[in-house]
């Protein structure tokens, strides 16, 4: 039997469970979550050293507005004029919401909520509740929806959007624990699946968070920036980004051969110089290509070593070389900074207990001691910024279909730090006001058949691993044409054939089986961005194509659009000059 919804949600992260408040408050019945678990995703289960939320000013005498920081998202480049005025307008309604909600944003006795300056940030528009910001508002805003009536149907990963005409009439799901498979009519679908994490081996999304933008693609819609992604460097064993602290106090870079034999890669190669880039580090975290002979030096240091087979690790337990007369050798800045934190003295360790406990104590809380062993690490994905083609509802090109938060291709080539939390809000209520507006409409009846499966000795595992492997050292951020060029081919022979080349054990792994179809067409979507990108624009933002420097220092305006496995590059649009006569607004409200 079928099941018929209005709006059918996957994802139950931020813009997920936003999205349903949303619908609920708006009027919408027929609302339900599907999610392969409650409890998965990044918006739950990741963090920083200051997990940031970036909005427009609401404290102090400093001046701001929409304007000035649309110009600000658009200022990143590859964005639509659209998306940066709406994320810009609507963000003081969205941010309200949450401390409405209860997530505990400071503010002082007045109630302005104070700021500080995030990366891409002129002003000080950040604020932040501590490393675990999205974690508060997930469960905060799960509160509220489930309070609110909301059906929430766990266990299921969707393997399809079904489409008829260019529109949505509903989805199908498979079981995670017996394979089975349910079909769910509907008449939207607002996929919140955040940013596509399977695809990297080195990635510091959570285990948890795999992603599911093919379900797009495979439906019809076409995909936006899908080349442009934040990389940085990040523990392995327990997947976290250190930044901040981790790195202004200072730790020792160690590489380690597969017999054993050890080396301070970084000083081996920059000698006194090393120390500044590793505080510097802890402000510059994402790789750069400007910054490829500063702080980003560090990251392709990093990398090199682990593409040589050897391991690389932080030792907090002891100085890096250039220390042993002092900090003289540290540089003005980072001298500083240590001065003024009180912290010239001792040991890595004994420096980061004294600016920052918490630090050591979230890795304790992992069962990592950061007194009495090393901490492995990699320079990792962390954040996509290309997805889905939406317009200024956050709707595809498929008529139905609504993407928000990761998953929506919104942010371009540099943004400010904190706003991808935001747009998860805002993405999220533009797309429930839509669906609220436009009404029901004629609601087809879902049909779905399974593919063909093959069973046997499973692969799923090996394959998904393999293709892991060889992005991750093809596809990064040190980018070789040639490279991309082969393994897209590779991926696109499999994508081809993926239901006669992947073998599953029994039904009970049909999940996983679907997982690693998305892992694979994604793929391919993003090879081709990242050849056609490399090809036309060259080396910017995180990709440093073929080691070559940048073409141009102009902020890019234009995007790359994927159609399935071919990409091209189209311009942004400006941003719009909507309507500010309060008499016209006063008159549309009326009607």
């Amino acid at each position: 039997m079928t099941k018929r919804y209005n709006t059918i949600i996957i994802g139950t992260g931020c813009a997920g469970y936003n999205a349903a408040l949303r619908l609920a408050r708006l009027g919408v019945g027929g609302v339900a979550i599907v999610t392969e678990g409650r409890f998965m995703g990044t918006s739950r289960n990741t963090g920083s050293d200051k997990q940031t939320y970036y909005k427009l000013s609401l404290a102090g005498g400093d001046g701001d507005s929409v304007r000035e920081m649309a110009q600000t998202l658009y200022e990143g480049g590859g964005v639509m004029g659209e998306h940066a005025m709406a994320e810009a307008a609507y963000s003081v309604r969205a941010f309200m919401n949450l401390v409405e909600l209860g997530v505990p944003f400071p503010c002082n006795e007045y109630g302005e909520y104070a700021g500080y300056k995030t990366d891409h940030d002129p002003r000080c528009r950040a604020t932040s509740c501590g490393p675990l910001t999205s974690k508060y508002m997930t469960e905060a805003l799960e509160r509220a929806a489930l309070d609110a009536g909301v059906e929430l149907i766990d266990f299921q990963r969707v393997v399809k959007i079904i489409t008829k005409n260019g529109a949505v009439t509903g989805i199908a799901a498979v079981s995670t624990v017996t394979g089975d498979v349910t079909v769910f009519s509907c008449e939207n679908v607002i996929l919140c699946t955040g940013g596509p994490a399977g695809i990297y081996e080195n990635t510091v999304y959570p285990e948890s968070q795999h992603g599911a933008t093919s379900l797009a693609v495979d439906a019809g819609a076409s995909l936006s920036n899908m080349e442009e992604w934040q990389y940085g460097i990040a523990s392995v064993s327990f997947r976290w980004n250190l930044s901040g602290t981790y790195q202004q106090v200072l730790p020792t870079y160690i590489s380690v051969s597969p017999d054993g034999e050890e080396r301070e890669f970084l000083w081996d190669a920059l000698g006194e110089r090393s120390l500044g880039l590793i505080f510097l580090k802890g402000y510059q975290w994402p790789f750069d290509v400007r910054k490829a002979d500063a702080s980003s030096l560090v990251d392709l240091l990093v990398a090199e070593e682990t593409k040589k087979g050897r391991r690389v690790f932080l030792d907090f337990r002891r100085n890096p070389r250039g220390l042993e007369n002092g900090f003289s050798a540290v540089g003005e800045e980072a001298y500083g900074y240590l001065e003024k934190s009180s912290a010239l003295f001792g040991t890595p360790i004994e420096r980061l207990r004294h600016m920052n406990e918490g630090a050591i104590e979230l890795y304790a809380s992992h069962g990592i001691d950061l007194y009495t062993e090393r901490l492995e690490i990699a320079v990792c994905a962390q954040h996509c910024n290309g997805g889905v083609t939406v317009d200024a509802n956050w709707q595809s090109e498929v008529d139905g279909l609504y993407v928000a938060g990761e998953a929506a291709g919104t942010f371009g080539v540099y943004r400010p730090g904190g706003s991808a939390l935001n747009s998860t809000q805002v993405g999220s209520l533009r797309a429930a006001e839509h669906i609220a507006k436009r009404g029901r409409r004629f609601l087809e009846r879902a049909e779905y058949t399974l593919p063909e499966i093959r069973y046997g000795e499973s692969n799923v595992r090996s394959l998904l691993g393999e293709l892991q492997h060889e992005m991750s050292c093809t596809a990064d951020f040190d980018r070789r044409l040639s490279d991309m060029r082969q393994l897209h081919n590779k991926v696109s022979d499999i994508a081809e054939r993926f239901f006669e080349v992947a073998v599953i054990g029994d039904k009970t792994e049909s999940a996983a089986l679907f997982k690693l179809y998305d892992t694979v067409l994604t793929q391919r979507s993003v090879l081709s961005a990242m050849i056609r990108s490399a090809e036309e624009i060259g080396s910017h933002g995180s990709a440093f194509v073929d080691r070559e420097p940048p073409r141009s220092t102009e902020v890019r305006r234009t995007r790359t659009v994927t159609r399935g496995a071919v990409s091209e590059i189209c311009d942004v649009s400006p941003l719009p000059d909507g309507e500010l006569w309060f008499e016209t607004l006063l008159s549309r409200a009326r009607k």
